[in-house]
């Protein structure tokens, strides 16, 4: 079974999911967040599509590492979305990495408007292989 990253923001998150064999990660897409909290249901459908069987959240740490608002509010959706779907949910350091995304995206020289479409899921794409990378054994 695959694992799905998630980059939990104020309007978007982020979705990444794994190989089969949990090697790497690709950016899948985006889902909007609604102010009736219908993304868990995205989310869910997205998870069967992809045979996902865990779920990564970024946890923004501050830099002294830290846990500020922004990271207890992760912190309350991963909790909320392993009760809500009954899967284990692992948070993982995402300190950078939307900073990583949009230097990558840049160097690319890819848009700006291109790069507001892209770096949430690149993102996440980042938070779920950092995770990989920690459990690869060497």
């Amino acid at each position: 079974m695959r694992l799905m990253g998630l980059d939990y923001g104020d309007r978007r998150i982020g979705v990444a999911v794994s190989d089969a064999f949990r090697w790497t990660a690709q950016g899948l897409g985006v889902v909007e967040k609604r102010r009736d909290n219908s993304e868990d249901e995205v989310i869910a459908k997205l998870m069967v599509e992809h045979e996902v069987s865990e779920i990564v959240v970024g946890l923004p740490k501050n830099m002294n590492g830290t846990i500020g608002p922004r990271g207890e509010i992760c912190i309350a959706f991963a909790q909320h979305l392993q009760q809500k779907l009954n899967v284990p949910v692992h948070l993982w350091d995402e300190r950078l990495t939307t900073v990583a995304a949009e230097r990558t995206l840049l160097e690319a020289d890819v848009s700006r408007k291109k790069r507001k479409l892209v770096v949430d899921k690149m993102a996440a794409a980042l938070i779920l292989q950092n995770y990989l990378d920690s459990k690869t054994k060497r």
